[in-house]
């Protein structure tokens, strides 16, 4: 795993890691368009951590600190990628970039339907809770 890089994402980086998405990513968001990741950059420059290997985007994350709890979202590997030890490299950077800024437990948005997903999550440590469930409401027209 030596020839895969992980880093902050760029500005520059940003369509580009929408384009990633309708490849990598399952399900849409009501921020997944320029104006909602480029608020996200402008807010936190290190949150979007991408995945290189040979310059090509093979992976994202998304690693949100509030302050307060530690959020993960958007982890995604190209399907010609995955079972490589991608994700995990993510999330090991993400889980990192928590403890720095001294956050004591992460929660990840997986989606029910995506079950491939939850073997993954399983096996870097996460878990859902039965007891809980997400309550949303778009803030949009």
């Amino acid at each position: 795993m030596s020839d895969l890089q992980i880093a902050a994402a760029s500005a520059a980086d940003l369509g580009a890691v929408l384009a990633f998405w309708k490849t990598a990513a399952e399900g849409a968001s009501i921020s997944d368009d320029l104006p909602g990741v480029g608020q996200l950059h402008a807010r936190d420059p290190h949150a979007l951590l991408l995945a290189r290997r040979d310059g090509e985007l093979v992976g994202t994350v998304i690693a949100g600190f509030d302050g307060w709890r530690c959020h993960l979202y958007r982890l995604a590997v190209h399907p010609e990628h995955r079972r490589q030890g991608i994700g995990a490299a993510l999330l090991a950077a993400a889980e990192e970039r928590f403890s720095e800024l001294g956050g004591r437990r992460a929660d990840a948005m997986v989606l029910d339907r995506n079950t491939p997903a939850h073997a993954a999550w399983r096996a870097g440590g996460y878990h859902p809770e039965d007891h809980w469930t997400r309550w949303v409401k778009p803030l949009e027209g």
